[in-house]
């Protein structure tokens, strides 16, 4: 983090007095952090944060969105080729040629001709 000190009181406190300047400077100091990052990881950090603000959007309370991030970052950990099938394949490269392909599903394949005149 930078100089500044995260200080949760004075952040709840904030949050209960200024919800509108409490999300400012939650906004201002993501965009600080994302702005810190090497350029080459900036866009994927944006990408990253954008899909925790729909995950916050979408819920209808502040205790919903905190679940639906945590479950968002457990499936970044153990979905499939996610970030513990990466250290497996740095620590055992040869793993990934008896890895089990992830399962792909199928569909009916619906034919569309063109309407005769």
């Amino acid at each position: 983090m930078s100089e500044e000190q995260f200080d949760f009181e004075d952040w709840a406190s904030l949050a209960q007095s200024d919800p509108a300047a409490f999300e400012a400077k939650r906004q201002d100091m993501i965009d600080k952090l994302i702005e810190g990052a090497p350029e080459e990881l900036r866009q994927r950090l944006r990408s990253f944060q954008w899909r925790i603000d729909m995950e916050r959007s979408r819920s209808a309370n502040p205790l919903q969105a905190c679940i639906r991030i945590s479950n968002m970052m457990w499936d970044l950990i153990y979905a499939d080729r996610g970030f513990l099938w990466s250290l497996q394949a740095m620590a055992d490269p040869s793993s990934l040629l008896t890895a089990v392909p992830a399962e792909s599903g199928s569909a009916d394949v619906i034919v569309l001709k063109p309407e005769r005149d």
